[in-house]
């Protein structure tokens, strides 16, 4: 009885670290840059789904590096979630490791876990070739990263429909979808400013 509440008590407290640490994922330090540099950011992620989120997700503190520039605004949003999506699928592993999940949870960690994968890859796939983009291939290579980081979007979402329905347990389910969310919304953001920037150059 005693080693079955220390291991329940341990899992809530790896719960609760990951809802907290969700809340506060999105946060990041204020910008200290230039006011011109850091108003480009705030307008360009106006356009996203998620504008706050966007400015203050380390964009905002990438201010004197972006400067007034579409395409290193979004390659920073791209390796911004490349990062979150890194880190979150780290700690989809730790949490499926925790006792007391139903088999039906533990599967659909599993798959949720899978997905993250490859949505590491789609997204780590754009980062890279956004590193490549010339004018001459511009066209192609904004088409691949539009697609790849759409299939990530999609990887997310999958993840989170794994956990929906009543049968699933709150906390468990309160944890995974804090997270996922967040990666969702950072690799939205993303995908709107990539958008946004080949229509400049339409």
């Amino acid at each position: 009885m005693e080693t079955y509440t220390s291991k329940s008590v341990a899992t809530l407290l790896i719960l609760l670290t990951f809802i907290s640490s969700s809340v506060h994922s999105g946060s990041a330090a204020r910008p200290a840059a230039g006011a011109t540099n850091t108003e480009f950011i705030r307008t360009s992620c106006s356009t996203t789904i998620y504008p706050k989120l966007c400015y203050y997700s380390a964009l905002a503190s990438h201010a004197i590096t972006i400067q007034q520039n579409p395409k290193l605004l979004a390659h920073a949003a791209l390796s911004v979630s490349l990062d979150t999506a890194r880190s979150t699928s780290v700690d989809m592993v730790k949490l499926s490791r925790s006792t007391g999940m139903t088999p039906r949870q533990v599967g659909a960690m599993r798959d949720c876990i899978e997905e993250l994968s490859d949505s590491v890859e789609q997204l780590r796939k754009s980062v890279a070739e956004m590193n490549q983009m010339t004018g001459s291939n511009f066209g192609l290579i904004t088409n691949d990263i539009q697609t790849w980081v759409s299939a990530a979007l999609t990887d997310d979402d999958t993840c989170m429909e794994g956990f929906a329905g009543k049968f699933m347990n709150g906390a468990v389910k309160t944890a995974v979808r804090g997270r996922i969310v967040n990666v969702a919304h950072m690799t939205s953001n993303a995908l709107a400013l990539i958008n946004s920037f080949a229509a400049l150059h339409g």
